[in-house]
């Protein structure tokens, strides 16, 4: 009895040493599944890496429906409009050289230069008032560089300022000065002050204009 008693045990000894073997390989096998998907990448921390950035983030290499906020550029030519969403519409009409100076303000063109005057059309569609000094504009050569300088000439001077009603459209100018160099043809970027980060700064192309 006492060798059957001790056979007995040893045999439910070594049957519950195989099922903890068992568990264990099994809890293995699940560590083994677990998953092997990438964690949400955070746009914003301003910790994240630079690969991350430039794979998730950036405009070259956000994945399609990644979580980049970069503004995105709507290329136009003068001419054409860009409306906003919230109604407002803007069109760049053309590009003129300006040469009528007022010699009592002591206005003059720079040698070297080609002062000109961008022709601006707007219209409201939206149902609040806008203020046109939230836009402002960028002037670039489109051929071998250069940046325009703002300036303001006296005579027909229509300024982005004072507020747009629902409804309503207008007409309105902004001057420019770019050194000759830099030819006629220009890029004429609108921006637009806002809280809204993804809010869309339309360029237009053209060519200054006798």
């Amino acid at each position: 009895m006492r060798v059957r008693a001790t056979a007995a045990t040893a045999a439910l000894l070594l049957a519950a040493l195989t099922a903890c073997g068992g568990g264990d390989d099994g809890g293995t096998a699940a560590k083994g599944k677990a998953s092997t998907t990438a964690p949400a990448v955070d746009c914003m921390d301003e910790n994240i890496s630079q690969a991350d950035w430039m794979a998730h983030c950036s405009d070259e290499g956000a994945e399609p429906g990644g979580d980049s906020t970069g503004r995105q550029a709507t290329v136009l030519e003068f001419g054409e409009s860009y409306t906003w969403p919230d109604g407002l519409e803007v069109t760049v009409v053309d590009a003129k050289v300006f040469t009528d100076h007022d010699e009592d303000l002591l206005e003059s063109p720079e040698p070297g230069n080609t002062d000109f005057r961008v022709g601006l059309k707007l219209e409201n569609g939206g149902t609040g008032p806008v203020a046109l000094d939230d836009l402002s504009l960028i002037v670039e050569g489109a051929t071998n560089g250069g940046e325009a300088v703002f300036t303001l000439f006296s005579k027909g001077s229509q300024p982005l300022e004072g507020r747009l009603a629902p409804g309503v459209s207008t007409t309105k100018n902004h001057d420019n000065s770019i050194e000759s160099q830099y030819g006629r043809k220009i890029v004429v970027t609108v921006q637009r002050s806002s809280d809204d980060s993804s809010l869309a700064f339309p360029e237009f192309n053209g060519t200054i204009t006798e």
